[in-house]
């Protein structure tokens, strides 16, 4: 991942020292477990671990000339240990110590997503709290529906994500596990001792049953949960852009002191970090499609796996740790605006209270086909009053409709008339969500 978007504690994970040092450790605790199996000499393990070391520079020059890595390494950690190397990577092949690497590495970076998610998901219900009766107009297919309140969008928003919590760990469980079972994983020169071992020393479990390498339906999981993740911050990154148009403005992105908008128009206040987010989330989308294609490998395995792996390993955990730190601060600093919120909820004169209307002709005995036609009809005279700015109340115009007048009396529609009833169980979604 390039530099912009990247995280320190994550690009650590997948730095090329880390890898090496993953790869030693295997390669140590294989050898400590066949000391005790007697499939090396005794002592012998504790010498490697005395001596062993690698120089990252020195690894890359051998691999130019194997063309293979793990040689590469096991090549310069000869160079280390002397005779002893006979002991290493006994019974192994190259994919015991790069899967189990690269589950390491994926349930490192895993736990920093969740970290980051948890941190997500507190700001969302101090926000949800925060704004839980401020009152603002839902809106389907982008047109003024009912009303609802500004909280609920957080605590929808807190519910998706808690969502995504729970399949994060879920897919963690799933891709931590361990792979030393030799050629075609038959264990044919390697005890499934030593994978039970290693398996154990590391934190993840052996699996079930392997090929040369770990099955990669593990490893599409694991991605398709993270693009999941990506269009939860999508979607929550857009209803922030659109809620910071110019027409709309009930909230904005934070502009701190000497932010520029624009090069050319010095007045541009952008949703620049949703837009971001929105971007982020797409490249993150699209490469985890790659992981699906991995599953399907020749026989027992070919390596058309492996350069994609490499790519999407560190760029997708990367892109996403970065996403979820920017979604945090975003919403942490997220800027409502009240009056906005009341302006737009007022905007068009009342209508929002057309079911309202129709429910309660529907109580006097109209048929339901009939009450919508009626309370249409006032309707559309209203967005006709708002469209030529003569801006004539929902209200006014029932008030003078017999066919409404002649089934609900004045005190009753003005009852009707009232935001409060839109939010009368809104204690129920809130006991549901924040459990």
């Amino acid at each position: 991942m390039i530099p912009r978007y990247s995280t320190k504690d994550m690009s650590l994970i997948w730095s090329t020292k880390n890898k090496y040092k993953l790869w030693l450790k295997i390669e140590i605790l294989a050898c400590e477990i066949q000391e005790k199996l007697g499939v090396i000499p005794k002592n012998k393990s504790a010498v490697i671990k005395k001596l062993a070391n690698f120089d990252e520079e020195k690894i890359l020059l051998i691999e130019k000339e194997t063309k293979h890595d793990v040689i590469a390494f096991l090549t310069n950690l000869a160079e280390y240990v002397g005779d002893n190397s006979k002991f290493i990577h006994k019974g192994l092949t190259s994919s015991d110590i790069l899967d189990t690497c690269f589950s390491i590495q994926l349930s490192e970076a895993t736990d920093l997503l969740i970290k980051e998610l948890k941190e997500v998901l507190l700001v969302l219900k101090k926000k949800a709290a925060k704004y839980k009766y401020l009152q603002c107009i839902g809106r389907s297919h982008g047109i003024h529906a009912e009303p609802m309140t500004m909280g609920l969008k957080f605590a929808y928003a807190y519910a998706e994500f808690d969502r995504n919590l729970y399949r994060l760990k879920n897919a963690k469980k799933e891709i931590s596990v361990c792979k030393i079972s030799g050629p075609v994983g038959t264990y044919s020169s390697v005890s499934p001792k030593v994978e039970e071992y290693v398996a154990k020393k590391l934190k993840l479990k052996p699996e079930t049953v392997s090929t040369q390498i770990i099955p990669r339906d593990r490893h599409a999981n694991f991605f398709s949960t993270l693009s999941i993740l990506a269009s939860s911050i999508e979607r929550l990154s857009v209803e922030i852009r659109h809620m910071q148009r110019t027409e709309v403005l009930e909230a904005e992105e934070y502009f701190s002191v000497g932010q520029k908008g624009s090069s050319a128009m010095p007045h541009k206040r952008n949703p620049v970090l949703s837009e971001n987010l929105t971007g982020l989330a797409r490249y993150i989308r699209n490469t985890c499609n790659s992981s699906t294609e991995n599953i399907v490998l020749w026989h027992e395995r070919d390596i058309s796996h492996s350069s994609v792996e490499r790519i999407i390993g560190p760029d997708i955990t990367i892109a996403m740790h970065f996403s979820l730190i920017r979604l945090k601060d975003l919403i942490k600093n997220l800027v409502i605006y009240p009056k906005n919120i009341q302006r737009n909820l007022d905007q068009l004169q009342g209508l929002h209270f057309s079911q309202n209307v129709m429910l309660k002709l529907i109580d006097k005995g109209v048929t339901r086909e009939v009450a919508y036609k009626i309370v249409q009809e006032s309707a559309m005279k209203t967005w006709n009053s708002i469209r030529t700015n003569k801006n004539k109340s929902f209200l006014s115009f029932l008030l003078s409709n017999k066919k409404v007048s002649s089934k609900i009396n004045k005190k009753e529609l003005i009852k009707i008339f009232n935001n409060k009833l839109f939010i009368k169980n809104i204690n129920h979604i809130y006991k549901n969500v924040f459990k």
